[in-house]
C-alpha cells in the first residue's frame, strides 16, 4: 500500500515533469504518426476526398477515414475550410465529412485503450532502426510511424507514473470527485482541449487518469463530451477570414458537437450501463483496482458509441441544419479576387502536400489564364495597338508577375514540410510550369511591347498579307499553350501530346511566314529593311512562346504519377473570363 502523500511530502517538480513530459511525447508521437501516415496515404487521402463526398453517407465515410489518418477531427476540418475556401467543394459535401470526422477521430481513443505501454519502447527501438537502417523512401515513412506510435504509449506511460503520488494526495482525490459534476467536467475538459488544440490529448489524459482509478466512467464520458466541443475550436480560428461558406462549415462542426452533448447529456448513466455491458471486465478485481482495470476501454467505448450515435441521428437533418447555418451566417456581398491575388492557395492546407499540391496546380491554372490573357491580345496591339494600349497590354504582366511570386512563395513554404521523393519531383515541376509561364508573360512585356513601340516611333505598317501569316501562326502557338496549360490542370496527358504533335502545324506556318517575308523584302515599299526585321522579331518572339508551351506539355508527359484533380475544366474557364473581363485588352 502506498504511503499517505502529504502536501509537505508532495514532489511538484517530478510529478510536473512526468505529467508535462509525458504529455509533450504523447503530442509529439501523434504528431510524428499522423505526419508520416499522411505521406504513406497522401495521394490516398485526395482519391478518396474526391470519390466519397458525392451524398452524405459516403462523405461521413470519407471524414471518418481521413480523420483515422491524420488523427484529429480538427484537421480534418480545418482541410474542409481550406477546400470550400479555395471553392473546390460546398458546404452540403463538408457537412458529411465533418460528421464522420468525429467517428475517425476514436480511433485514437481505442488505441490508447489498449494497454501495450510495456512495449512503448521497443515499439520506439523498432521505429529508429527501420528508420535509419534503410533508404527506402517508404520504409522509412513507416518506420516514423512506428516510433511515434512507440512514443505515444510511452508518454502515457511517463503520465501515467508522473500522477502515481497522486493516489493517496487527499486533495487531488477530493478534486477528482467534482469530475461527477459533468457540467464541471465538460467545462474543464473543453477549455483545456481549445489549449492543446488536440482532443486526442484530452482523451490521452482521461484515459491515463481512469487507468489509475481517479475517475469514475460517469466522469470520464463527461470529460470526452467537454473534449468534444473544444476540438470545435481549432476549425473555428482557421475559419476566421475565409469565405462564407467556410465559415459555415465551422459552425456546423460547432452544432454538431454540441448538440451531440445536448442530446446525451441526460443520458450519461444510460451510456455507462451500455458500454459497461460492452466492455471487457475484471470480475476478479475490487475496489481501485478493479475501476484502474475497466474504466479505460469503457470510456474509450463510450467516445466510439457516443460519435457513431450521433452520426447515425443527425446525418439525416444535414437539409435543415443546412438551412440553419445559412440563416446564422449569411451571404454578404464580397469584392471578387483580383486576378493578380492567389484564389487557391490556403495556408492551411500546406499540413498535407497531397491536397496542397493540388491548389497550386490550380492556382496555375489562374496563372496561365492570366498569360493567355496576354497572348491573345498581343499581336493585334503590338500591329494595330495605339501607345495606350500597348501600355495597358503591359501592365498585364503584372499579374502574371504577382501571380507567379505568389506561388513561388507558397511552393518555397510547402518545400518546408516533410514531402516525399515523388511529391519534391511535383514541387520542381510546378516551379517550372509557373517559371514558364512567368516567361511567356515577360516576352510580351519585354519583346512584344517594345515592337510594337518601334512601330509606332518609326511610322511602320504592315501589311494585310503579312498579318494573315503571322496571325495564323500565333492563333497555333495560342491554342497549344491553351492545351499545355489545361493538361498541367487536368493531368491529362493526351492533351500534352496534342501540344507536341502541334509542333510540324507550327514549323509548317513558320517557315511559311519566313518564305513571305523573304518575298517582301523584294515588295517597293518604304522602310522595307526596318520592316523586315520588325516583322521577323514579332514571328520568333511567338514562336519562343510554343518553346514555353511545349516545356509545359512535355512535364505532364513525363508525370506518370496517378493523382485526383480537384478543378473541372470549367473552372479553369471560368478564371479566365474572370480575368478577362477584369482587364479587356483592345
Amino acid at each position: 500500500m502506498l504511503a499517505e502523500v502529504t502536501s509537505d511530502s508532495l514532489q511538484i517538480g517530478p510529478l510536473l515533469m512526468g505529467l508535462l513530459g509525458g504529455l509533450a511525447l504523447f503530442l509529439f508521437g501523434l504528431e510524428q504518426m499522423s505526419d508520416s501516415l499522411k505521406l504513406i496515404a497522401g495521394d490516398g487521402l485526395k482519391k478518396l476526398l474526391a470519390a466519397l463526398t458525392t451524398n452524405r453517407f459516403t462523405a461521413a465515410l470519407a471524414g471518418s477515414i481521413v480523420t483515422a489518418i491524420v488523427q484529429s477531427s480538427s484537421v480534418t476540418t480545418v482541410l474542409v475550410v481550406g477546400f470550400i475556401s479555395a471553392g473546390v467543394m460546398t458546404l452540403t459535401q463538408s457537412m458529411g465529412i465533418i460528421m464522420g470526422a468525429n467517428i475517425g477521430t476514436t480511433i485514437t481513443a481505442q488505441l490508447i485503450a489498449f494497454k501495450i505501454t510495456h512495449y512503448s519502447l521497443l515499439l520506439v527501438a523498432i521505429g529508429f532502426f527501420t528508420l535509419f537502417g534503410t533508404k527506402n523512401e517508404t520504409v522509412r515513412h513507416y518506420g516514423h510511424l512506428i516510433m511515434g506510435f512507440g512514443l505515444i504509449f510511452f508518454g502515457m506511460q511517463l503520465m501515467n507514473d508522473g500522477t502515481a503520488p497522486l493516489r493517496s494526495y487527499a486533495p487531488f482525490v477530493e478534486m477528482m470527485h467534482q469530475m461527477d459534476d459533468p457540467l464541471w467536467a465538460i467545462a474543464l475538459a473543453a477549455v483545456f482541449t481549445a489549449l492543446v488544440q488536440s482532443s486526442s490529448a484530452t482523451t490521452g489524459l482521461v484515459i491515463t487518469l481512469a487507468g489509475q482509478g481517479f475517475i469514475s466512467l460517469e466522469a470520464g464520458i463527461a470529460l470526452i463530451f467537454g473534449a468534444n466541443i473544444g476540438t470545435c475550436v481549432t476549425a473555428g480560428l482557421a475559419s476566421i477570414g475565409k469565405p462564407r461558406e467556410a465559415v459555415r462549415a465551422a459552425i456546423v462542426h460547432v452544432l454538431f458537437n454540441v448538440a451531440g452533448v445536448v442530446i446525451w447529456f441526460a443520458f450519461i448513466p444510460q451510456l455507462s450501463q451500455i458500454v459497461t455491458w460492452m466492455s471487457p471486465a475484471s470480475p476478479e478485481l475490487t475496489g481501485r483496482a478493479r475501476v484502474a482495470a475497466e474504466t479505460p476501454r469503457q470510456i474509450a467505448n463510450a467516445h466510439t458509441v457516443f460519435n457513431v450515435a450521433n452520426t447515425v441521428l443527425l446525418i439525416g437533418l444535414t437539409t435543415p441544419l443546412a438551412w440553419l447555418v445559412t440563416r446564422l451566417v449569411p451571404e454578404r456581398l464580397v469584392a471578387k479576387v483580383e486576378p493578380d491575388h492567389a484564389k487557391y492557395l490556403d495556408p492551411i492546407l500546406l499540413q498535407t502536400p497531397a491536397l496542397a499540391m493540388d491548389l497550386v496546380r490550380m492556382e496555375l491554372g489562374r496563372l496561365g489564364s492570366a498569360a493567355l490573357h496576354m497572348m491573345r491580345g498581343a499581336l493585334e496591339t503590338v500591329i494595330h495597338g495605339s501607345r495606350q494600349e500597348i501600355d495597358a497590354l503591359q501592365d498585364l504582366d503584372d499579374h502574371v508577375d504577382a501571380l507567379h511570386g505568389a506561388i513561388v512563395t507558397y511552393l518555397g513554404r510547402l518545400s518546408q514540410e516533410q514531402l516525399t521523393d515523388r511529391q519534391s519531383e511535383q514541387l520542381h515541376d510546378y516551379l517550372a510550369v509557373a517559371n514558364y509561364l512567368e516567361s511567356i508573360g515577360d516576352m510580351i512585356e519585354s519583346n512584344l511591347i517594345q515592337a510594337g513601340r518601334e512601330r509606332i516611333a518609326n511610322h511602320l505598317t504592315i501589311s494585310e498579307e503579312t498579318e494573315a501569316v503571322l496571325k495564323a501562326l500565333n492563333t497555333e502557338v495560342i491554342r497549344a499553350t491553351e492545351r499545355a496549360i489545361r493538361s498541367v490542370v487536368s493531368g491529362d496527358v493526351e492533351i500534352a501530346q496534342e501540344v507536341s504533335a502541334a509542333k510540324s502545324t507550327i514549323n509548317a506556318l513558320s517557315d511559311k511566314a519566313e518564305r513571305h517575308l523573304s518575298s517582301r523584302l523584294a515588295a517597293k515599299a518604304p522602310n522595307r529593311l526596318a520592316m523586315y526585321r520588325l516583322e521577323s522579331e514579332i514571328m520568333e518572339y511567338i514562336k519562343r512562346m510554343y518553346y514555353f508551351a511545349k516545356r509545359i506539355a512535355k512535364i505532364t508527359m513525363v508525370d506518370q504519377a496517378e493523382g485526383v484533380v480537384l478543378q473541372q475544366p470549367e473552372a479553369m474557364e471560368r478564371d479566365e473570363a474572370a480575368i478577362r473581363d477584369h482587364d479587356p485588352v483592345v
